[in-house]
């Protein structure tokens, strides 16, 4: 396994209804550090990479808390700032049942946002790096993110890293200014190499719709218009996701390669669930870890989907879990207690 990875976000405090409660049912909230560039760092480091952090924080103790906890999970944090302002904040109601778990979003003016993301020397964050990991999330807070998010692609890009890009479509941050989140996310797309996104995604960039079929066809579909309009794209991997309640999900996964080659895994069941937020970051560190690793697309394809399902078993953003643990769950090993 070689080359760093760096990851390109924001940092936010997570303040969670405990249990299954409503939102302020009760005078209490449980705090989680997350960020979906953040979480598939922590992701790597915990795989055995060398992952970094690169962003802004509040310059005041919630951010020296939140940097504290990815240097405990083993990420390099060098390469965040901290900024004048206030720390992005995002409020979870969990589901229960038939009730879907809600997310708040109190991110607007954070230290992140106006700062733009900072300000790096991106040729000198990116030496050694193999990788830069970006998402759809940081572009959809404004502008000057979005902007931002670019500029770290082509750097990327000019260093001779790699571009691992996670769509995230998030429709409430992007409203919030009223945001062209088809044409910013058509120029992000534009400089990956590998996406991970499904035909919703596709379908919100190129402006056309991938009704046809099952799940596999309109993602097939998708990933076919995504490498014609967009030649630097090699690979594009997703979930597959159903859901009986909030509690059972049935998950799968599928990839497609430029040069026509692609998988499906098997369907898991997964549940009960303690948390599903985080497991889509878990699966796009898991298939990074496959390439990392040097695995075949298939197993590494794999690996991801493991990686995301066991993640629904842990509490708050991050899954801290390693090889071993993802491995034996990945060859159904029981649930016996190990000894």
């Amino acid at each position: 396994m070689a080359g760093r990875v760096v990851c390109f976000g924001e940092l936010l405090l997570r303040l969670g209804a405990p249990g299954r409660q409503l939102l302020l049912q009760s005078p209490q909230l449980e705090v989680h550090v997350g960020g979906a560039e953040a979480n598939v760092a922590v992701s790597l480091a915990k795989l055995g990479h060398d992952a970094a952090m690169v962003g802004a924080v509040a310059d005041n103790a919630l951010g020296e808390a939140a940097l504290g906890e990815l240097r405990r999970h083993g990420v390099d944090t060098r390469g965040v700032q901290k900024a004048d302002g206030r720390m992005g904040l995002y409020f979870l109601t969990p589901g229960a049942g038939q009730r879907p778990s809600e997310v708040l979003y109190d991110r607007a003016a954070s230290a992140f946002v106006v700062a733009g993301g900072g300000e790096h020397d991106w040729p000198a964050l990116l030496r050694g790096a193999g990788w830069l990991h970006v998402s759809g999330v940081t572009p959809a807070l404004g502008r000057n993110t979005a902007d931002a998010t670019l500029a770290a692609m082509r750097a990327a890009r000019a260093a001779g890293a790699k571009v691992s890009f996670d769509g995230n479509f998030r429709p409430k941050l992007w409203q919030a200014w009223a945001g062209d989140a088809a044409g910013i996310l058509r120029g992000l797309f534009a400089e990956a190499d590998l996406a991970f996104a499904n035909e919703r995604d596709i379908e919100i960039v190129l402006g056309r719709r991938f009704g046809q079929g099952d799940a596999k066809q309109r993602f097939r579909a998708a990933a076919e218009a995504a490498f014609a309009a967009f030649p630097n794209l090699r690979r594009m991997a997703a979930t597959v996701r159903g859901q009986v309640n909030v509690d059972h999900h049935v998950l799968s996964a599928l990839d497609a390669s430029r040069d026509g080659a692609g998988h499906e895994t098997p369907r898991h069941e997964v549940g009960p669930i303690v948390d599903r937020i985080g497991t889509g970051d878990a699966f796009a560190a898991g298939v990074l870890h496959g390439v990392l690793a040097g695995m075949d697309d298939g197993a590494g394809l794999e690996f991801g989907l493991a990686a995301a399902c066991l993640k629904h078993s842990v509490p708050g953003d991050f899954s801290p879990l390693g090889e071993a643990d993802i491995r034996a769950y990945a060859a159904g090993e029981g649930f016996g207690v190990r000894r």
